[in-house]
């Protein structure tokens, strides 16, 4: 069966134009909620053996220890997670002390550690994004009709960044205001993963429009992208849908420490998943009649 994927472009454009619209109004107004790893501060996770008090009072048996804000989040039955500033290893004995409940994780790390990794990850993205774009384009170089081969490299690399990586932090700026989902170093390693597989994923669907352009050269462009897609769907859509069902059984199994990191692989994977397919093969050729329109 031949499906026309470039028939209903200009609706993948509006449905992506809109998720992109509705992550950059998210930042804008809610913000990202960075974790420990990125402001410093401390990170208790303690475990009671018996029914868990609730959230005041746990923070009235720490009030005389002058911790300042403290965030306290139920982790499943019995569970409870504190946030707080940097402590020492003494207070850190006295809050397990006051609590009386086992400690399962702790974590804490220096302000300046925090913004520093802040900004190292900000130059790994940039990076990350700027060395696929060359490599895709020296990749393609070989192929320069109708589109010059830079032109690939570029499509999907905007493409990986402001739509599959965009839309996740968007997701999770709703989900820092509502749930207190944070933005830490797995979430950033997550977000480099769906940066690589969303590249990959575009990748194989231009390499196989590539080898179409060189075996049928009186094939017109836009028939060769169809040609090609309809190659790749079951392929992509295949690998897609392997990799989700194992995210979602670690998302709904995986406990609370990979929740968000899987979350956001879903996210991402699905994202990047519609824009190889629907997304970036389209913009080759909306490109390419840009560039025959007649100048005057």
């Amino acid at each position: 069966m031949f499906f026309n994927f470039l028939r209903y472009r200009h609706i993948y454009y509006l449905f992506s134009g809109l998720l992109i619209l509705g992550s950059i109004v998210a930042l804008a107004v809610f913000g990202l909620r960075f974790g420990i790893d990125f402001n410093g501060g401390s990170v208790l996770e303690i475990e009671y053996q018996d029914s868990r008090p609730a959230n005041q009072e746990i923070q009235d048996k720490l009030a005389d220890l002058n911790l300042g804000e403290m965030i306290v989040q139920p982790i499943g039955d019995r569970g409870v997670m504190l946030r707080m500033r940097d402590l020492d290893e003494d207070t850190h004995q006295r809050v397990l002390q006051k609590l009386g409940a086992k400690e399962q994780r702790f974590e804490s790390i220096g302000p300046v550690i925090g913004r520093e990794l802040k900004k190292k990850t900000q130059v790994a993205i940039a990076l990350a994004t700027a060395a696929i774009m060359f490599y895709i384009a020296f990749a393609f170089r070989k192929v320069s009709r109708p589109v010059p081969s830079w032109q690939y490299g570029l499509i999907a690399a905007v493409v990986a960044f402001f739509h599959d990586v965009l839309i996740p932090l968007g997701a999770f700026a709703v989900l820092g205001k509502y749930v207190g989902a944070e933005i830490n170093i797995p979430i950033i390693a997550a977000l480099l993963t769906v940066l690589g597989y969303s590249i990959q994923d575009t990748v194989v669907v231009f390499d196989r429009i590539r080898e179409n352009l060189l075996r049928h050269r009186g094939v017109s462009f836009e028939d060769t992208i169809n040609f090609s897609l309809n190659q790749t769907f079951v392929r992509s859509l295949n690998v897609s849908l392997t990799a989700l069902l194992v995210l979602f059984a670690i998302f709904f199994f995986g406990g609370e420490t990979l929740k968000y990191f899987s979350l956001a692989l879903i996210i991402g994977i699905a994202s990047g998943t519609y824009s190889s397919i629907f997304l970036a093969s389209p913009l080759l050729i909306t490109w390419q009649r840009r560039r025959q329109r007649p100048r005057g």
